[in-house]
């Protein structure tokens, strides 16, 4: 079955929720990370807190809503949540280029640090979303 106006629709309802999110949030981290953080704003600090909260969110929610869930959400509510809020929250080409940023001002340090913390921070967010979320659906008959 293709995907209707009425999925479409959602999907880019959902990412411009999600971008939203995203510009407000990141803006917020860069802002905060000036005043408080060791690189300050020379360090893409909301970019990878963006990334490390929607990867926790999509692993929670794919798990909680999906076949062996606690919620039954639709296929058409499941898009508009992962691939239009998730999808438009979160940002590998924001990364890919403020780390490219880094290296060409030959700031390798920073860029080595916000590539492999990306991977292995984002990685354990979606995984600790997927267990919070299983441990959730375990108690699914209580």
């Amino acid at each position: 079955m293709s995907p209707t106006l009425w999925t479409y629709s959602l999907i880019a309802f959902g990412g411009a929720l999600g971008s939203v999110a995203r510009f407000w949030f990141s803006g917020f981290i860069a802002h905060q990370s000036a005043k408080h953080f060791l690189w300050g704003e020379t360090f893409p600090w909301g970019t990878l807190l963006v990334n490390i909260t929607g990867s926790f969110v999509i692993g929670f929610f794919a798990t909680l809503t999906g076949p062996d869930g606690r919620w039954l959400i639709s296929s058409p509510g499941r898009q508009f949540f992962m691939i239009g809020i998730c999808g438009g929250y979160t940002t590998f080409s924001s990364f890919s280029l403020q780390t490219l940023e880094l290296m060409r001002e030959g700031d390798w340090l920073k860029a080595g640090v916000n590539s492999v913390a990306s991977l292995v921070l984002c990685l354990i967010a979606v995984w600790l979303g997927h267990i919070l979320a299983m441990g959730i659906n375990s108690t699914k008959g209580s």
